[in-house]
């Protein structure tokens, strides 16, 4: 399954580029004329049928006068699933990023879909930039549509922020699943990391440009490059649209990551927890990977995926879905809906 996602990346990237040049030659003449976004809306919309399709509708939670985050949650709640959150890391908000995942867990859970704060429409005017505020807003929200008991599944970045709340909700957490995170990296570990990587973790994170959103990619994803047809125009259009919103608070989200306050002490989860790790991550090497299942003791095991980059959602989503829907159902559930 997950080599007929390849073709269609493929097929997808090099007619989207192809249809790009055709417009791009029909309105070169016009170079006076302001070119409105065109391709990436029409991908986006496309993204917000497929999840509107898998029961979701998106919804605006005002936290607070200062704070308002939205979600994607279940049009109909079914009390015979288990409520599962999924939470994103960079590279765009959280339709984006778990496309692959939504129809599959659908059928399984009662997905809630944050996008943390400066991601999408979500935004606050308080200064904190910890993952513990990031946190404690999506606990809130959910307590607001009515969940009381989940389990979680965040991806990199979201993953700081998925430990948080897993170690200061024990009550509402019940399991665990972290995908390729850095959590409990150690400040020099991650300076160390980043030397390996020779790029700025802001302009790495937050590209300006198209080469480094190329750059990104490569990094990020081991089979192939979504965007290995897609003309620079398009690229530099996805950027603004989804990369460039809120920037100044993306990149002190950024900064505060990689400051000395995560050298502290990590503590242990009491939950179950499934790390699940491309063998071939570059970001956070399959080390990383050891060292918290090392740190969280005999409650947590690690899934290893072959031939798979960072970003195991998007390269194989199929073998993620799977180690998610055996890890946190029932064993007399049908797995393979």
């Amino acid at each position: 399954m997950e080599s007929l996602h390849l073709c269609f990346h493929n097929f997808l990237s090099f007619h989207l580029s192809f249809i790009a040049k055709i417009f791009r030659w029909l309105f070169s003449p016009l170079p006076t004329i302001k070119r409105f976004p065109l391709f990436v809306p029409f991908i986006d919309a496309y993204i917000s049928l497929l999840f509107r399709f898998s029961n979701l509708s998106p919804c605006i939670l005002d936290l607070d006068d200062q704070t308002t985050i939205h979600f994607w949650a279940p049009n109909h709640r079914r009390y015979d699933k288990p409520n599962l959150v999924l939470i994103h890391g960079y590279g765009g908000d959280a339709k984006w990023q778990f496309m692959y995942q939504v129809k599959s867990l659908a059928q399984s859970f009662n997905l809630y879909i944050p996008d943390l704060l400066f991601f999408g429409k979500s935004y606050t005017t308080r200064k904190e930039r910890t993952e513990d505020f990031q946190a404690k807003c999506v606990v809130q929200g959910l307590k607001e549509l009515g969940v009381r008991n989940c389990s979680m599944f965040a991806i990199s970045y979201g993953g700081f922020v998925g430990y948080r709340m897993a170690e200061m909700n024990p009550e509402m957490v019940e399991k665990v699943v972290i995908l390729s995170s850095g959590v409990g990296c150690s400040k020099d570990q991650k300076e160390e990391q980043l030397k390996k990587i020779g790029r700025d973790p802001v302009e790495l994170l937050i590209p300006a440009k198209p080469e480094d959103l190329h750059v990104l990619v490569n990094l990020s994803i081991y089979k192939y490059n979504p965007f290995k047809w897609a003309p620079d125009y398009f690229l530099q259009e996805f950027i603004d649209m989804i990369s460039r919103t809120y920037l100044k608070e993306k990149q002190e989200l950024v900064h505060h990551l990689l400051s000395n306050h995560t050298d502290c002490r990590l503590p242990i989860l009491n939950q179950e927890t499934l790390l699940i790790w491309g063998d071939k991550d570059r970001v956070f090497p399959l080390m990383f990977g050891y060292q918290l299942q090392r740190h969280l003791g005999p409650r947590a095991k690690l899934e290893i995926i072959k031939n798979t980059g960072h970003a195991a959602n998007i390269e194989s989503p199929d073998s993620v879905n799977a180690l998610i829907k055996a890890f946190i159902l029932p064993q007399s559930k049908d797995l393979n809906g």
